[in-house]
């Protein structure tokens, strides 16, 4: 799925990466606590969490994910913003609860995203 449809699904706004919205994901990982997406294995993953400050960019970094949609209308800092652009990560807002945004995500074809144990 392309990022553009998770945009449009979403009715998400495009914090930065706009001229990447062509990256393709397969997977997601919903989670506010990151030491559990250290665990994912995919960088066709996108990862939708709670958590706005730097610690989700530099674990998303860490993971190869390369996209992150901020849930509840939540919206990160100038600090998290630079940090997301500077690694290339397409990071989004939607006003939507973690559990509907996963929810319209899977409905459309996205899956759990590959766990490591």
């Amino acid at each position: 799925m392309k990022l553009s449809v998770v945009k449009e699904l979403l009715n998400a706004e495009v914090l930065t990466g706009h001229e990447q919205l062509d990256r393709n994901v397969t997977n997601a990982y919903a989670a506010d606590l990151m030491s559990d997406v250290l665990s994912s294995l995919d960088d066709k993953t996108i990862l939708l969490t709670g958590l706005t400050n730097t610690h989700a960019v530099r674990t998303a970094e860490m993971m190869d994910i390369h996209s992150i949609v901020f849930v509840r209308g939540k919206s990160p800092d100038e600090e998290t913003l630079k940090m997301a652009e500077t690694n290339g990560i397409v990071t989004m807002k939607t006003d939507m609860i973690l559990f509907v945004a996963s929810g319209i995500l899977y409905n459309e074809g996205l899956r759990g995203a590959v766990i490591v144990r």
